[in-house]
């Protein structure tokens, strides 16, 4: 398999799990955190940063093509995905 379909695959799965944790975040399902979409959004952000580190680590920095290779294989369709469901659960 193609080293951008990984990189895109990987993102697209963990972009349906920040939507998810940022839904839970924001509509103040955690009493102690409130409804706080920013905080969500934040939550949303870190898991973006962590999962660019895990796949330069798995596929190696070389092969994912620095910042340029990741911002079109990982972060576009990370920020499309998650929005799109984030979007979605609010609207349930």
């Amino acid at each position: 398999m193609n080293v951008e379909v990984k990189i895109a695959s990987i993102h697209t799965v963990a972009a349906v799990v920040a939507a998810y944790i940022s839904f839970i975040v924001s509509n103040g399902s955690i009493v102690a955190l409130g409804n706080n979409q920013t905080l969500g959004a934040l939550f949303g952000l870190v898991i973006l940063i962590i999962v660019g580190k895990l796949c330069e680590k798995l596929l190696g920095k070389e092969e994912v093509g620095g910042f340029k290779g990741w911002l079109w294989s990982g972060i576009v369709p990370f920020i499309f995905i998650w929005f799109v469901v984030w979007t979605m659960l609010i609207n349930l």
